[in-house]
């Protein structure tokens, strides 16, 4: 997942933000901007336009996270909803096994998650405060159970 580029969407008045400047960090979060732009369920979107700050337990200091997207859809029995939607492999999203000796790659992977659940506890608190829900897409949500 280490694909980086420019996305240039084709209906650039759904997205809120410069859509001269949007990035994609992931091949997934490309796919995820093409659904966004494509689909007429999502009225608006826009990525990483939104800085959030978390405490980062693994350095002990206040950081800050830009959450992948927020988008408006709407639901299909017509009600509109606000997502804050945040692009994982499903790895990153449950602590790792305990091996039997701790490996660089175990504290590598631990880290990862304490840092990931720090970000999305904020990132909850904010949605709470504005009426958004947040959700981590995997592998799973976009190209189907696996």
């Amino acid at each position: 997942m280490s694909y980086k580029g420019k996305y240039k969407p084709k209906h650039p008045e759904k997205y809120k933000g410069n859509p001269v400047s949007i990035i994609y960090r992931s091949l997934w979060e490309r796919k995820f901007m093409v659904h966004c732009d494509n689909s007429e369920s999502v009225l608006e979107w826009s990525s990483e336009e939104v800085s959030l700050n978390y405490y980062d337990p693994t350095t002990n200091r206040i950081r800050r996270y830009f959450p992948d997207f927020l988008i408006k859809v709407r639901e299909s029995n017509g009600t509109i909803k606000k997502y804050m939607i945040e692009i994982k492999p499903k790895k990153q999203t449950t602590p790792p096994p305990k091996p039997k000796r701790q490996t660089k790659r175990y504290l590598q992977e631990a880290y990862e998650y304490a840092k990931n659940q720090s970000k999305w506890a904020a990132a909850r608190e904010w949605c709470a405060d504005r009426g958004y829900e947040f959700k981590v897409f995997t592998e799973n949500e976009l190209f189907g159970s696996k």
